[in-house]
């Protein structure tokens, strides 16, 4: 976990994993799938295979499963996993992303979880790279706010990680944003993780992270003028084109 200094942007803070063994061949497969695809080429995958390269034993403590979502697919795969978290967690749920612009289902699993005494908190940044997006990601606060979700904001710059992590057993890190084109017209990919020590690490890194960071509070967001309400109102109309 680091946090690289970018004057535009303050500081800019990204997550990332470094996975070793069974689980790099899931990588391997997408890249070369599109690299067939972009080249007209035809690679002899069994080439790319974990153990051809690196004899050393494996070890693992605990599941990992890298995986990718396309708007090609029948399958809302990014979204589906993300739900899955919300929908089975029993203690906690904390989310870090660029950006937060949501659909109804997300909406109400964020709600619903929170109503049942989840501790569901996200962190967003607080100096944006998009404007117009940023003041629609601002403009889901209140709901979510009203019904018990915890927002912060990064208060240093802006927070580019997508990272997920429940419970103290389930995480995923990747580069799935929370917003339409990310999660229905993007090429993406993550991984999954249950039961490793990284998902401590993923958890810490998030609570450290919230030291740095603002809460938005419902009397926060009733104190804003309402012009930029309105256009918070009116910029969630093109929400599905961000």
């Amino acid at each position: 976990m680091n946090i690289l200094t970018l004057k535009k942007y303050g500081y800019w803070k990204d997550s990332a994993v470094i996975l070793k063994g069974d689980a790099v061949w899931n990588f391997t497969v997408m890249f070369l799938t599109v690299w067939d695809y972009y080249n007209g080429s035809s690679e002899n995958y069994n080439n790319f295979l974990p153990n051809n390269n690196c004899k050393e034993r494996f070890h693992s403590d605990g599941f990992v499963l890298p995986y990718g979502d396309s708007p090609l697919s029948n399958e809302k795969v990014g979204e589906m996993a993300y739900l899955n978290i919300i929908n089975q967690a029993e203690d906690y749920v904390y989310i870090t992303t660029p950006y937060l612009i949501l659909d109804n289902e997300t909406v109400t699993a964020l709600c619903l979880a929170a109503k049942k005494g989840i501790d569901v908190r996200i962190i967003t940044p607080h100096i944006p790279d998009k404007w117009y997006v940023h003041m629609v990601t601002r403009g889901y606060y209140p709901v979510l706010i009203e019904n018990g979700v915890k927002i912060y904001e990064f208060t240093p710059g802006f927070i580019h990680g997508k990272t997920f992590v429940s419970d103290n057993e389930l995480a995923i890190v990747g580069t799935i944003n929370l917003d339409y084109r990310s999660l229905y017209l993007h090429f993406e990919c993550a991984t999954w993780m249950y039961q490793s020590k990284v998902v401590l690490s993923i958890k810490e890194d998030f609570i450290s992270t919230l030291e740095q960071c603002e809460m938005i509070t419902i009397e926060k967001c009733n104190k804003i003028k309402w012009p930029i309400k309105f256009m918070r109102t009116l910029m969630r109309v093109f929400a599905p084109l961000m």
